[in-house]
């Protein structure tokens, strides 16, 4: 059977409160570009057969029935803040769907917060509308039928949280440092993903200058930038200051590799 061609979908592209902002009269907040919309960062990579969700925030259910998707064969969560995780008792439709428990791969302390915030997916007699998850601690490398899976240890301020290289995907975000030896390990990767969440510096995620720095260190064959604020600014107007093998991403954005 001939597999499916690998890409990315970008579910989300914005911060923990979603662009625009409640009660927010910013400019960008505003804004009637579509691409100026922004739900929970997420994304879902189609790898050799596989459909990967990577992270699971509030807003999954709206960013799988806008995309028209219904399945997802094993989650990689980046870190347990709630932008990442607060939609994963959403996966429920795809347990029924599907007849099996989810597979969730995580930091062992990213699946303890999982196990005590769902705890009712957890019970030894649970409930027969309950969401069934498979928690499976990330230790290095790991396969997913077959397919090699390569985490990437990054800082979220002072919080270890981890990236994804999947084929010639690297997928970073929520990162305020990644080291040389991270970068060398995805150095000229097809694809990069990663965070740039405004022009200013911030205490624990990547500004728009320094993404452009890791950008230019790991040298990716094309970068998208995610995980991004009203206060970038407008999409169409940073667009037009990037490199020219940088972009920025948006909601609803496939892109092959």
């Amino acid at each position: 059977m001939e597999l499916r061609k690998s890409k990315i979908t970008f579910l989300g592209t914005g911060t923990s409160q979603g662009v625009p902002v409640i009660g927010s009269t910013h400019p960008v907040c505003l804004s009637s570009n579509p691409k100026d919309k922004r739900l929970r960062t997420s994304a879902l990579v189609e790898y050799c057969g596989l459909d990967l969700l990577l992270d699971c925030g509030p807003d999954f259910r709206m960013q799988m029935l806008r995309e028209n998707k219904s399945n997802v064969d094993a989650v990689l969560l980046t870190h347990e803040h709630n932008d990442h995780v607060g939609g994963l008792d959403d996966l429920r439709p795809i347990n029924f769907i599907k007849g099996e428990d989810i597979p969730i791969y995580a930091l062992p302390r990213v699946l303890n917060e999982i196990r005590t915030r769902y705890s009712y997916a957890f019970a030894t007699i649970k409930y027969p509308g309950a969401p069934g998850f498979d928690t499976i601690e990330i230790d290095g490398a790991f396969k997913i039928k077959d397919n090699i899976i390569y985490p990437i240890q990054i800082l979220h301020g002072e919080l270890p949280i981890l990236g994804y290289k999947i084929g010639e995907l690297t997928y970073i975000t929520d990162a305020s440092h990644v080291s040389i030896n991270v970068i060398e390990s995805v150095s000229k990767t097809g694809i990069l993903v990663i965070n740039a969440l405004r022009q200013e510096p911030h205490h624990s995620h990547f500004s728009l200058e320094q993404a452009l720095e890791i950008v230019e260190k790991i040298n990716p064959g094309i970068a998208f930038l995610t995980h991004i604020s009203y206060n970038l600014g407008f999409h169409d107007e940073v667009q037009k200051y990037l490199p020219p093998n940088v972009f920025l991403a948006y909601d609803g954005l496939v892109v092959d590799f």
